[in-house]
């Protein structure tokens, strides 16, 4: 891939993952992230990531719906429980880590390149 089509790809990225950047930016919702990388795949209710980080259950859901919303966590219902997990599959993870590795490669080709300064000169 070329600087250009890594910079498209870089700027595409960033506007697909813009609202999972802006969720993840918020500490009370890394700590949900935290207790749903605990648990086992099979989902966590809302009650149990409320009592393990100590928030009201409004506020764990509020925040669950930020991440739901995002692409970060995903849901399933069996009957009237609501069960959130991570998921690879189904949620922007690929996405995320896509665009990281692509700026990793762009820092990478920058860093091996002669520096210069505004004058052409080597610096």
């Amino acid at each position: 891939m070329d600087c250009a089509e890594r910079q498209r790809a870089i700027a595409g990225g960033f506007q697909k993952c813009r609202n999972a950047f802006t969720a993840l930016g918020d500490e009370t919702r890394q700590l949900i992230l935290l207790v749903l990388l605990e648990s086992d795949l099979s989902g966590v209710r809302v009650g149990e990531i409320a009592q393990k980080i100590h928030l009201t259950r409004p506020s764990v859901s509020h925040h669950l719906q930020i991440l739901k919303g995002a692409g970060i966590v995903s849901m399933r219902r069996e009957g009237t429980k609501n069960y959130y997990y991570l998921s690879a599959d189904q949620t922007r993870w690929r996405d995320l880590a896509t665009l990281v590795e692509l700026i990793y490669e762009s820092v990478r080709h920058i860093s091996t390149q002669p520096h210069t300064s505004s004058r052409g000169g080597e610096v």
